[in-house]
């Protein structure tokens, strides 16, 4: 069995298990962004739904499925209705894994229609917020001083790069870190450093701890500052759940065809 098989037949055991349906399923981190190492571990990110009933209660019932690691196999998992909530609030982490460039798993059409909704519910200022709250903290807790964790670089570039594209208009930013790259860095010397950080990677360097990369770490701390001192210049909005609540009674009618639904 190959791993592609091993993950998708994983997914069919924990909807048996848990009583679910598994809308959608990709990778995330470094084997999404395109450089993983050859131990890289397999990030598979999900959203599922229980059948209608489990939602027409009173109790407070858990939103997340977290899996025990198995071998190189991380899974986790949101319920759909949690997941919709997070996309209103215009969430980075769930439009990278609704742009994954790895999908296991696309069951009906609700990814379909998130994706299609994204610029409705897609908020500069929050998308902005959240990649700069990780810069700070991975740059702060990884890269001070002459040594630093090397394979850090890369959780704090990637969403340095996502603040820029943001910043250029250019929409949500794309899960592949390649395309951040090749369209915003514009020093050939940095972009050589940075792809040659990516091929190491590639190639099964550790990246533990090492010295700090000079052009690298300029480049972040001049980001960095230039960031704090201008400020998030977008307002905040919040569309209507309108759409979402719709979206959400159509999953649960398709996948279970339940009589309770109606759908509009």
């Amino acid at each position: 069995m190959n791993t592609r098989e091993r993950i998708l037949a994983r997914l069919n055991e924990l909807e048996v298990a848990e009583g679910i349906k598994i809308v959608y399923a990709c990778e995330s981190g470094s084997r999404a962004w395109g450089f993983p190492s050859a131990n890289s571990d397999y990030d598979i990110r999900f959203l599922y739904v229980h059948p209608v009933e489990w939602y027409l209660s009173i109790e407070e019932k858990r939103d997340v499925i977290e899996c025990q690691a198995e071998g190189n196999l991380d899974i986790n998992g949101w319920d759909l209705r949690k997941a919709l909530g997070l996309f209103r609030r215009s969430n980075p982490p769930l439009f990278e894994w609704l742009n994954s460039p790895i999908v296991y798993l696309e069951k009906g059409c609700t990814a379909a229609q998130m994706r299609e909704l994204m610029p409705v519910y897609y908020s500069p200022a929050a998308c902005i917020h959240h990649y700069q709250h990780m810069t700070r903290g991975n740059y702060r807790e990884y890269l001070q001083g002459d040594v630093v964790w090397i394979k850090k670089y890369f959780y704090v570039l990637r969403p340095i790069l996502a603040i820029k594209w943001i910043e250029k208009g250019f929409g949500v930013a794309p899960t592949a870190f390649g395309t951040l790259l090749e369209r915003l860095v514009t020093d050939p010397a940095l972009y050589t450093e940075i792809n040659t950080l990516i091929e190491q990677k590639r190639n099964g360097a550790e990246l533990d701890r090492g010295p700090r990369i000079p052009l690298i770490s300029e480049f972040i701390e001049r980001e960095l500052s230039r960031i704090e001192t201008e400020g998030i210049k977008y307002k905040s909005h919040r569309a209507s759940s309108n759409e979402l609540n719709e979206l959400f009674r159509n999953t649960l009618a398709e996948l279970w065809q339940s009589p309770l639904l109606v759908i509009h």
